[in-house]
């Protein structure tokens, strides 16, 4: 009987998740099927998560979770909106709300300059508006806002977080190797503060981006440096001083927005992203004989399989990588590949055999990284033995170094009471043992295979750059650079977003410059059935495990701004009347 209950259980449960999904695709379905207007502007929506490229939670996760936001779905929508007639401009809403990095920000300036220059207007209406999403807004004809619209203007900080103390208390003591001084990430488990090289690292990134703004503000809205940096000491405006001070066009609520663009239409016609992405662009005449893969590598790298983290986001694996770069390859319509790396680093393994990868496929067929947000240590790692590089101007690169450790936890065990007994057979039998830090014999061999490993990719960076070892050296030891640096110090090739890279994989493919080609995207995402059948990519676990992550990346974020940033108005009881 009980075996009776629980299959009986277990098939309702699934048939609910089934008609939740297929509802779900349903309604994703009807909305991309919307016919489009004459007349119609397309809305963008730079609010919460914004992804380079599909995350890996497959078709489930987008059901339950929801679909974030992408730059690529951004980039492509805009391409398309250039040459649809149906389109008559674009409007951005703006929250400052969200995770766009510089670079990102970047590529989305560049696609409103090339819509603008196709003779349509882009227009941006912000609820909420700071310094950075400003830069965004400023790129567009003319920024909107609503009278209560929260407005700030601040000065460019950075810091870093450290747990020394903590780790003290609650006794977990670091066994460490940083190569070298740079390397900042292990300050956050040695020191309680910054170092000077870390300080220094961190100067001149801000100083670097803080110029391109500069120059943005100035070209853009007509604000010298002194002019913002006098903006700057008001900090926090109402939307009316906004606009008072240039900040702001002209205070709008969304409806009368909409009536002022309607114009003889008898409202306005608002296209969605989403409805807009089925628009294939080769109705559009944005297709060509050739193609060219883009193969997109996001996040911490480690593992095999790419996948969802609830707690560290997305992962790239080694051979999901690895597997999309050899479809590409195997493709004889390729003519070039462009892997698109957004990647704070990881796990050096994978980091090697996925650079591997890229050497081997470069030998055969072009292959071009585009740098996005970040691609700084293993996201470097990547990215060197590619034909050609190319890097945003804010791009975070670089930070060739390498961190190695474990943790001692005997002084956590004790105040907890836990002990351990241990035997052992053979020498360094318990090098790595959680229970006792290193021995001074231990820790030679230790650090001694970290700079090993450490230095046979310095020297193969100097081959792969065509530097020398001591040149590569002085790049190195965890300094971290930006785009324009990086290309000073010939860590790249060429300083622009996809349209650059693209531009060179043409030219590295024998492609004429002016020949349209068709740029596919990998991985390609998987159907329902596909999904089904295979048992992975986007199954139930992964569904779950992208909840969570949404939820603690967007939710909670959200609200810990609106506790820090917003005025709110609290009812209490003792004004229910």
């Amino acid at each position: 009987m009980k075996v009776f209950w629980k299959c009986f259980f277990a098939t309702i449960l699934a048939f609910a998740v089934m008609a939740i999904v297929v509802v779900g695709i349903a309604a994703s379905k009807s909305d991309s099927k919307k016919k489009i207007s004459n007349h119609s502007y397309l809305v963008v929506d730079i609010y919460g998560d914004i992804a380079e490229y599909d995350p890996p939670a497959g078709v489930m996760g987008e059901v339950v979770g929801g679909k974030p936001e992408t730059l690529q779905r951004i980039l492509g929508n805009l391409d398309k909106a250039c040459v649809d007639d149906r389109i008559d401009g674009v409007i951005f809403k703006i929250s400052s709300s969200n995770s766009a990095g510089h670079a990102m920000l970047e590529e989305m300036r560049d696609a409103i300059k090339k819509v603008r220059a196709a003779g349509k207007k882009v227009y941006a209406y912000t609820d909420s508006m700071d310094r950075k999403s400003f830069y965004l807004a400023a790129a567009c004809d003319s920024i909107y806002a609503p009278p209560s619209a929260y407005i700030s203007f601040l000065g460019m900080g950075g810091g870093s977080m450290h747990v020394k103390n903590m780790l003290d208390k609650i006794g977990l003591k670091p066994n460490l190797h940083q190569i070298r001084e740079y390397k900042s990430a292990a300050e956050m488990v040695t020191r309680t503060d910054m170092s000077p090289e870390a300080r220094e690292n961190e100067e001149w990134l801000i100083g670097e981006i803080w110029d391109v703004l500069m120059k943005a503000f100035a070209e853009d809205r007509g604000l010298s440096e002194d002019k913002v940096v006098e903006l700057m000491k008001g900090a926090l405006y109402t939307a009316p001083e906004a606009k008072a001070h240039g900040l702001v066009d002209r205070l709008f609520y969304w409806d009368e927005l909409e009536n002022a663009l309607k114009g003889k239409e008898k409202k306005l016609h608002a296209v969605s992203q989403a409805s807009y992405a089925a628009v294939k662009p080769e109705k559009l005449g944005l297709k060509g004989a050739k193609k060219i893969a883009v193969v997109h590598a996001d996040g911490m790298i480690g593992g095999r399989k790419s996948k969802v983290d609830p707690v560290l986001g997305i992962m790239m694996g080694h051979e999901s990588v690895i597997g999309e770069l050899r479809r590409a390859k195997d493709d004889k319509d390729v003519a070039a590949i462009i892997v698109r790396v957004d990647s704070h680093g990881g796990e050096s393994l994978a980091s090697d055999l996925i650079a591997h990868e890229i050497g081997v496929i470069a030998k055969e067929k072009p292959v071009v990284v585009s740098m996005v947000d970040v691609a700084a240590s293993g996201g470097y790692y990547i990215s060197y033995k590619a034909s050609k590089i190319v890097a945003d101007p804010m791009t975070i690169t670089g930070s060739i170094g390498s961190i190695s450790a474990k943790f001692n936890m005997k002084g956590l065990y004790d105040k907890l009471g836990v002990t351990y007994d241990f035997i052992e057979k053979g020498p360094n039998a318990l090098l790595y043992s959680f229970y006792r830090d290193f021995t001074p014999e231990e820790r030679a061999i230790f650090e001694r295979n970290h700079w090993n490993g450490f230095d046979m990719w310095l020297r193969d960076v100097a081959v792969y750059r065509h530097m020398t070892y001591e040149q590569v050296s002085a790049l190195a030891m965890g300094r971290v650079w930006t785009g324009r640096q990086a290309k000073a110090n010939g860590l790249i090739d060429e300083v622009g977003g996809l349209d650059k890279a693209i531009e060179v994989a043409k030219d590295l493919g024998k492609i004429p410059a002016d020949q349209k080609v068709t740029v596919m995207h990998y991985p390609k995402k998987k159907g329902l059935l596909q999904v089904l059948l295979e048992g992975d990519g986007g199954g139930a676990s992964a569904a779950v495990n992208w909840v969570v992550y949404r939820f603690l990346k967007d939710d909670v974020a959200e609200t810990w701004r609106m506790l820090n940033e917003s005025n709110l108005y609290i009812l209490d009881n003792a004004d229910v009347k």
